[in-house]
């Protein structure tokens, strides 16, 4: 099955989703540009084509619906873009990021009650085992539905992933879909020179678990046709796990190739070379 009918349509989510993020990040000097970018296209295609959900019939349980964790929680300049943009709250909430008494905090919180998110992350290694309780207690409830998570590469460095990725297939939690942003960059550098994951694949696989691959997580279309692939695995007794290849800053010229742009803020200048190269598509909030 293939989105090829549609992409126009998503296709035009992308730039604005990058300029979103840019002018979140510079507006207050401060989050995480680099991851977020290059996960643009996994969020609109899980968000407006991927996932069975109602925005506007967001619970915290998550009954009946198929939900998302992002694990690596720093990148919620992406997140909030696409969560607006499908719904969850006005779009003109974006300006409060990142600002005194705002809901979009610069890792996603619950206290204030943002629609879309059910759990706080950022605390890396932690996400999956969430998304695992969730999944639990969805077949518990006999609800069909499937639970979502993102990691990032770096955050496999963790050991609770591993103690998480054993007890996944331990106990047959089968409707549940593992991303893994696989950039090989995190904060101090390229994970392969700061501890090396190795290969990824044979990893999960010795642990149990069915995986898949994505080759380009930064084409539209091949990343939603892995979705639709890994959601396909599911319910046959295993976890499932889909290795997605970005590119760190993908959109924007001078912030790819390096680690640098994990957690910096473009100044002013710079804001307007990425805006350029994203042409307003949907409109700025």
């Amino acid at each position: 099955m293939s989105i090829t009918k549609d992409i126009k349509e998503l296709e035009a989510w992308l730039p604005q989703v990058r300029r979103d993020i840019v002018r979140m990040v510079h507006a207050v000097q401060s989050g995480h540009p680099g991851g977020s970018l290059g996960c643009t296209e996994f969020f609109v295609a899980l968000f407006q084509y991927i996932m069975d959900h109602d925005p506007k019939k967001f619970t915290m349980d998550g009954r009946d619906q198929d939900i998302f964790f992002l694990s690596n929680g720093h990148i919620t300049p992406v997140y909030y873009s696409v969560l607006a943009r499908s719904g969850f709250f006005p779009i003109e909430e974006l300006r409060t990021f990142r600002r005194i008494n705002s809901r979009l905090q610069g890792h996603p919180a619950t206290h204030e009650g943002l629609p879309g998110i059910r759990v706080a992350t950022g605390s890396l290694g932690q996400g999956l085992s969430v998304a695992l309780g969730a999944a639990l207690a969805k077949k518990l409830n006999g609800d069909l539905h499937t639970v979502f998570t993102l990691q990032g590469d770096g955050e496999l460095q963790e050991g609770q992933i591993w103690e998480a990725a054993m007890f996944a297939a331990h106990h047959k939690v089968d409707n549940i879909v593992v991303t893994i942003d696989r950039n090989n960059r995190q904060i101090d550098g390229d994970v392969s020179d700061v501890m090396d994951l190795g290969d990824l694949k044979a990893k999960f696989e010795a642990f149990g678990w069915l995986v898949t691959e994505c080759e380009n997580g930064n084409h539209l279309v091949e990343i939603a046709d892995a979705l639709l692939l890994a959601k396909s695995l599911t319910r046959n007794e295993k976890p499932v796990a889909l290795i997605m290849h970005t590119e760190m800053g993908h959109g924007v010229d001078f912030m790819m190739g390096s680690h640098e742009w994990h957690g910096i803020a473009p100044n002013d200048e710079q804001l307007q070379r990425a805006l350029e190269q994203n042409p307003e598509t949907l409109g700025d909030y």
